[in-house]
């Protein structure tokens, strides 16, 4: 079996954005959620994987597709993202209780078993949980990308930041989404 060349990672945009800064967040993520539902259509179009990783928001009885219908209900914050990047049949999706993807949860072994060369790491906030997530990945020797324009923070200088140190220490490849997909 030959190794997959990419796996698409979507972190934590099925979100209710109701913390101090969710709004500034939510603002910032709408655009690049239209991007990462365009990558997502290409990683499906090449038969790539796609991991949905969502916090479990410490609902320790929730599952992924629990919190997908809370957020996506009308009135919610995050509602129009939630129904636009909800999972479709042959995605993945895992939940994690902390900013990395990979600490305390199955990504590890999905990644494995998948035998992925590369992950694109996409979402939210990419000074917290993307930035943690990419570490982590560079820890484990995953090749990188960081699509500058699927990923969003509170502000865009915090966006920025967190893409440099990406770019700097881990040589990540921030370039925008069009240059990166498959």
């Amino acid at each position: 079996m030959s190794r997959i060349p990419a796996a698409l990672l979507v972190i934590d945009m099925i979100n209710r954005f109701d913390f101090d800064g969710g709004k500034a967040l939510a603002g910032a993520a709408e655009p690049a959620s239209k991007r990462i539902a365009w990558l997502r259509g290409r990683f499906h179009a090449a038969g790539w994987p796609v991991v949905m990783v969502n916090d479990n928001f410490m609902d320790w009885k929730a599952d992924f597709r629990e919190i997908c219908a809370v957020c996506s209900q009308d009135g919610m914050q995050g509602a129009e993202i939630a129904r636009r990047l909800a999972p479709v049949p042959g995605d993945y999706f895992v939940l994690k209780p902390k900013h990395s993807a990979f600490h305390a949860s199955p990504l590890d072994a999905l990644l494995a078993s998948l035998d992925v060369e590369r992950l694109v790491i996409t979402g939210v906030a990419t000074d917290a949980c993307v930035l943690a997530t990419a570490l982590d990945a560079h820890m484990r020797d995953y090749a990188l990308a960081v699509p500058r324009d699927c990923v969003a923070s509170i502000t865009p200088a915090r966006r920025d930041r967190a893409l440099a140190v990406l770019r700097d220490n881990c040589r990540a490849d921030t370039r925008g989404s069009r240059s990166i997909a498959p």
